[in-house]
């Protein structure tokens, strides 16, 4: 979709979305659950940690759904840090774990038994938290570049009582373009933030266009899809538009546990390397989409030069 065409669709004007595309196809209403990766307790863009948190938080709760938090325990290890989770647990969300030092599993500096001793030592800021559940989301969405690794952390997680994976079906760049936001902000304070919001919705709607669609060829059937978004300043100003346009074109929004309900989610794709979106992987493992599928399958690479074109 043309920027432009992009910025007249959501402009947010209510009259261009008053007949949303699954009305117009005859089709179902796509759903989608939120699942956020990494809080912290940075200030980035004259937010401070608590602002951060109420404002994700308070995006969530307007639009009445409840979310799986992903936490990387290093980044939250403190009073601070088990305040902002406790506030997670006490508004509904589930809270799962995502290591302690967010290893790139793989690394050949990191073994097996290295990352699974991570993993155990990521439960202990959040075992005896309200909302917690025994999921694991690998990070950098990497699970592993030998059947060793991968086949071994599949076993070690099953043994340890952790349910589904914590993957997502929908897999984008927030991070990238939150990191180029916070950079402008760091050089500039008043710099105007709208057009990274409008990047970002558009980068999102194409990503969640593409992999719903991929799904559907795919699984043979709808999805209960998750979407990865980071805890970063990029959502505590933008979510609640994020969840805004899914809406108002015509995707509900259902809670986490919901969609974690899915058949799909029970998948473990065998291919190798292992990881990306579960959408991804599930096609790359069918053999059947390779020219659909691109290498990595998200990364900066892809949105730099739009944004760089743009100035952002």
């Amino acid at each position: 979709m043309k920027r432009r065409n992009f910025l007249k669709t959501m402009g947010l004007g209510a009259a261009a979305l008053a007949m949303p595309e699954f009305a117009m196809s005859g089709a179902s209403k796509p759903q989608i659950a939120i699942t956020m990766d990494d809080p912290h307790l940075v200030t980035d863009c004259g937010l401070t940690a608590e602002e951060t948190n109420r404002r994700i938080l308070g995006a969530l709760s307007e639009h009445k759904i409840k979310a799986t938090l992903f936490v990387c325990r290093m980044r939250v290890e403190s009073d601070a840090g088990r305040a902002l989770l406790k506030a997670w647990g006490d508004a509904g969300h589930r809270l799962g774990n995502h290591s302690y030092s967010h290893f790139y599993l793989p690394s050949k500096k990191i073994t097996l038994e290295a990352f699974c001793d991570d993993v155990v030592k990521g439960e202990g800021v959040i075992s005896g938290m309200k909302g917690y559940e025994k999921m694991f989301r690998f990070p950098f969405f990497k699970e592993g570049d030998t059947a060793e690794k991968r086949d071994g952390v599949r076993k070690f997680l099953s043994a340890r009582g952790y349910g589904v994976v914590g993957r997502a079906t929908i897999d984008a760049s927030d991070w990238a373009v939150d990191a180029r936001m916070v950079a402008r902000y760091k050089t500039d304070a008043k710099a105007e933030l709208k057009a990274y919001r409008e990047f970002y919705l558009e980068h999102m709607w194409e990503r969640s266009r593409y992999y719903d669609e991929l799904a559907k060829k795919v699984v043979g059937r709808p999805v209960k899809h998750t979407v990865l978004v980071h805890y970063s300043a990029l959502n505590a100003y933008f979510l609640g538009d994020l969840l805004d346009m899914y809406r108002k074109r015509g995707w509900e929004l259902i809670d986490s546990v919901d969609a974690y309900g899915d058949a799909v989610y029970q998948r473990q794709p065998n291919i190798l390397p292992a990881g990306e979106s579960l959408i991804w992987a599930l096609a790359k493992e069918s053999g059947k989409f390779e020219g659909e599928l691109r290498y990595p399958g998200e990364d900066d690479v892809y949105e730099k030069p739009r944004m760089d074109a743009l100035k952002l």
